[in-house]
């Protein structure tokens, strides 16, 4: 399964239109995704809408990312 045929999920990193800020993708229970702060796992805050959840960076790539460090 890929976030391209599903839209955005768990691991990705995508801009909130709604919040206006960017943050990873930690969890979805039923419709509403939980978001968190790019640099913090204490901020989040959730969505409702994956129509206003942008993918900035797929889950595989900021993988790949992080191996490369």
């Amino acid at each position: 399964m890929t976030h391209e045929a599903t839209g955005p999920w768990v691991g990705d990193q995508v801009y909130d239109e709604v919040a206006d800020k960017e943050g990873v993708i930690t969890d979805v229970k039923g419709c509403t995704f939980i978001l968190r702060e790019i640099y913090s796992w204490a901020l989040t805050w959730t969505s409702h809408n994956a129509e206003t959840l942008q993918v900035t960076i797929p889950r595989q790539e900021r993988i790949k990312r992080r191996k490369e460090r």
